[in-house]
């Protein structure tokens, strides 16, 4: 079984992923999508949104990183993932699953699903571009508007070479809304010999159970869900081995974030790092009540100083009880396009 971080724009960058990859339990994980349109990107485009390339592309936990592209010229696609791997990328993923609207104006992401014959020259464009020993990967949605052509796209992934296909088990038109159907994750694992990942909806360990019953696969890839809490894929490892382990506490859970500030505020100019701050703060507020008071006191704070005291104060709140699964849904911040 593999666990895979999803490759959310806007909200996993680098930072994120060297945070949640030291939880543990992930396998590997996905940058977010570098825009192809009709040229060869420069290097600097690739280093910018994967900086891991230059440690080995990997985290600092030692995690593999992806880099993904999206975009819908085969040939340009083709020549970006052929620079991509002589910067060191060890796989290639292709994005056929953002739905965000001025992304799928622009012919990218879950709209090429309506042309599974462009999805197939795609993939078999930049397979036979990159070198043999690097896969090539792909993550799709059940379609567009509909599900009628799901299988005829998944054929067209693993005819043009895709080694893995992850499926977030719901269409475009779908967007997030409960709930993902994961029996079609086991209509395309019937249907292709890749291995198939199933994506959507994974928010626990109960989750994950339901899924893999339902979808008869091993392998997903964790979104939202690990978002909401970082150790998410290591309790899922650990139920899979048969040896549960206690869920972080926000004791364990407020390191990481202060740890995630602190990095933000290296890499962002004191205009930008408050939202990235308060992004992940909203998410983690789904799960712990520690989260969702320290996100009230700094929602509308814009000042780092005064944002790096309300973070040294949580130090000596006292861990408030797990608010439930009711509390799942309550708060929403942000977040760019969560593929």
């Amino acid at each position: 079984m593999q666990l895979a971080l999803a490759p959310m724009e806007g909200l996993v960058d680098d930072v994120l992923r060297d945070v949640l990859t030291r939880v543990g339990g992930i396998d590997w994980c996905v940058t977010e999508f570098v825009r192809v349109n009709d040229r060869l990107l420069p290097p600097s485009c690739f280093h910018k949104l994967a900086p891991e390339l230059a440690a080995g592309a990997r985290t600092r936990a030692g995690t593999p990183m992806r880099v993904q592209l999206l975009g819908s010229d085969p040939a340009c696609l083709a020549e970006n993932a052929a620079l991509a791997c002589t910067l060191g990328a060890p796989a290639i993923d292709l994005n056929f699953g953002c739905p965000a609207k001025t992304v799928n104006r622009s012919r990218g992401g879950a709209v090429l699903l309506k042309e599974p014959e462009l999805l197939y020259a795609i993939v078999a464009a930049v397979r036979r571009a990159v070198p043999v020993e690097i896969p090539v990967t792909a993550k799709m949605r059940l379609g567009f508007d509909d599900k009628q052509r799901a299988l005829d796209c998944a054929r067209a992934l693993a005819d043009g070479g895709a080694a893995q296909i992850v499926v977030h088990a719901r269409t475009k038109a779908e967007g997030y809304r409960p709930p993902a159907h994961w029996e079609w994750v086991a209509r395309v694992q019937e249907t292709v010999r890749p291995t198939v990942f199933a994506n959507g909806e994974i928010w626990s360990v109960d989750d994950w159970r339901r899924c893999r019953a339902v979808s008869g696969v091993d392998d997903v890839m964790l979104g939202r869900g690990l978002i909401v809490r970082p150790d998410l894929a290591r309790q899922i490892a650990a139920a899979r081995r048969g040896v549960p382990v206690a869920p972080m506490g926000w004791s364990e859970v407020l390191p990481l974030l202060l740890d995630f500030w602190a990095q933000v505020r290296r890499k962002l100019s004191a205009a930008y790092a408050p939202g990235r701050l308060k992004q992940w703060l909203g998410w983690l507020a789904r799960a712990y009540a520690e989260a969702a008071t320290l996100f009230a006191a700094v929602r509308r704070e814009n000042d780092c100083r005064r944002i790096d005291l309300a973070l040294a104060g949580c130090r000596s709140v006292p861990e408030m009880p797990y608010p439930g699964e009711h509390h799942r849904h309550a708060v929403l911040v942000g977040g760019g396009h969560h593929l």
